[in-house]
């Protein structure tokens, strides 16, 4: 089984079938949608992945940022919640507050990858997995989250 697509030659991959960190957001999200509509732990979740043929480090990421996200959503869900005026999270489709939580995830986590890089992450996931109009209205939110996280540290 394989829950993420191949996509040939990257440059950031060293050959053609080695996953970049992009397949790997795009298998954390899968990883966290089949947790929350399955209504299973992640770690349950996570038992497929291990069955697929991923090189260590990108497993490591895969692994770190579905369970990384799961296990954060005190910290991360009052984030998109603040930026989401006259939006509740509920009200949100899955896929797009999934999205989201792996964004902010990265904000509050992954002091060595720049937000904006995480941002057009988050987008690239949202054309891909979501409708079209989830686009801006991720991008949104994130530049919001993005722009007071970045207030916060600069006071």
């Amino acid at each position: 089984m394989n829950i993420v697509r191949r996509r040939g030659r990257s440059s950031k991959a060293d050959t053609p079938d080695e996953p970049t960190r992009h397949q790997s957001r795009e298998a954390a999200l899968q990883l966290l949608y089949q947790s929350e509509i399955g209504k299973i732990p992640i770690d349950v979740a996570l038992e497929t992945f291990d069955q697929l043929e991923f090189i260590p480090s990108q497993r490591e990421f895969t692994t770190w940022l579905a369970k990384g996200t799961a296990s954060h959503l005190k910290d991360i869900d009052p984030l998109i919640t603040r930026s989401a005026q006259h939006w509740r999270l509920t009200r949100m489709a899955v896929i797009d507050r999934l999205i989201m939580r792996i964004a902010v995830f990265e904000f509050l986590y992954a002091q060595d990858i720049p937000r904006a890089v995480v941002i057009n992450e988050a987008i690239e996931l949202a054309r891909t997995f979501s409708a079209h109009e989830a686009v801006p209205f991720v991008n949104g939110i994130l530049d919001d989250i993005k722009r007071h996280l970045d207030g916060e540290t600069v006071a």
